[in-house]
């Protein structure tokens, strides 16, 4: 018998490499804001985290400039950065080896959920999922411990010995654990080993194969 029955997933970094759609919409944002575009490695640090956390911290927004941006950002991504994405090879048959497994997979992602679910649509994978949990449109619940506290609420489940996060940044570990989940970190994504150790990660999976052998051996 598994050690867990649920897994939880992050979307960006751990399912799909977003990471040209989400950079150019923020670019775009920007632009519109009339800001000077920060460095490349501080443009790809957007991807995972909420987005006003994420405009406040790195660029210096008032809360009013933030809610501004974002619509700039919601703007061209509902328009062009949700095609610019690609599933991670191998995630698929992840998927359906878990299912076979007993599993039972659940997405929790800080994007907005209609958004998260035109993705694993187009992709083809969302019959692999029971629930497909996100953030709202109006940026509320876009707090990863917010996503994954509606993920199991809406989910029934009680006992959270069951259920273990995956995900690729320091927030899906402390969202996780914050609700008093374990969470495993991989390392194909945008984090590094280090930031998700130091979050407290029970185990690092360097590619899918890890993966898969950390879940189905964690009896």
């Amino acid at each position: 018998m598994n050690k867990y029955k649920y897994v939880f997933w992050d979307l960006d970094g751990t399912i799909s490499d977003s990471a040209l759609g989400i950079i150019n919409s923020v670019s775009y944002a920007l632009e519109q804001m009339g800001t000077e575009l920060p460095s490349g490695e501080t443009l790809r640090k957007f991807i995972g985290p909420p987005l006003a956390e994420s405009f406040a911290a790195y660029v210096g927004y008032t809360p009013e400039q933030v809610e501004a941006v974002v619509k700039h950002f919601r703007d061209f991504y509902s328009r062009k950065g949700i095609d610019q994405n690609e599933m991670y090879p191998g995630i698929e048959e992840l998927l359906i080896k878990l299912r076979d497994a007993g599993f039972i997979s659940v997405l929790a992602t800080s994007k907005p959920e209609p958004f998260a679910k035109i993705i694993l649509q187009r992709y083809g994978i969302d019959k692999y999922f029971f629930y497909i949990a996100g953030s709202n449109i109006d940026e509320t619940r876009t707090k990863k411990d917010e996503v994954i506290a509606y993920a199991l609420e809406s989910c029934q489940i009680t006992d959270k010995s069951q259920v273990v996060m995956i995900g690729d940044r320091m927030h899906d570990v402390l969202g996780a654990k914050k609700n008093g989940l374990d969470c495993i970190g991989v390392l194909y994504g945008y984090g590094d080993r280090q930031e998700l150790i130091d979050a407290g990660v029970i185990a690092v999976a360097a590619d899918l194969s890890e993966l898969a052998d950390i879940l189905i051996d964690a009896k």
